[in-house]
């Protein structure tokens, strides 16, 4: 089992993330609030599927290796997350259904590090964080998650 550490959303692209003590997981768009939650709803009003990356995960233990390597001050919500796990391996839910809080999700992918990121947080993001990124996930279920709520396969 895991712990949800932080919660972070983000109203807009690129625009800054701002923390959460709790949050509402709404199936098939995202996190109530969160750019993806807004985008999702847009596409499905107009007839399309909505994407495949409701809400996104990032190890804490990988972010505060990368951090002391770097000697930077950076905080983890810069890493542009929505929920920043400890003692859950993300990678082995890859494919698999978990509970976060109340909330039933299902891993989809890796979420690598991009672009944005190497050029927003640190430029050695991309070949230090390969695979250790986190997780892109689907929303299945309905529900609600706060810090210090549990993460664990079904």
């Amino acid at each position: 089992m895991g712990t949800v550490e932080n919660i972070f959303i983000a109203n807009g692209k690129r625009q800054k993330v701002k923390p959460l003590e709790f949050a509402t997981l709404v199936a098939g768009k995202g996190i109530l609030g969160d750019r993806y939650h807004l985008m999702s709803s847009n596409m499905l009003a107009k007839g399309k599927s909505a994407p495949l990356n409701h809400i996104t995960f990032i190890a804490k233990e990988e972010l505060d290796a990368f951090l002391k390597r770097h000697d930077t001050k950076l905080g983890h919500g810069e890493f542009r997350r929505n929920l920043i796990t400890s003692g859950i391996d993300l990678n082995a839910l890859v494919h698999k259904e978990f509970r976060v809080g109340t909330a039933l999700c299902r891993g989809v992918e890796l979420c690598e590090p991009c672009q944005v990121l190497s050029r927003t947080v640190y430029d050695t993001v991309i070949p230090e964080l390969v695979h250790r990124a986190g997780l892109r996930a689907i929303i299945l279920e309905d529900g609600e998650v706060k810090l210090g709520d549990t993460i664990g396969e079904q």
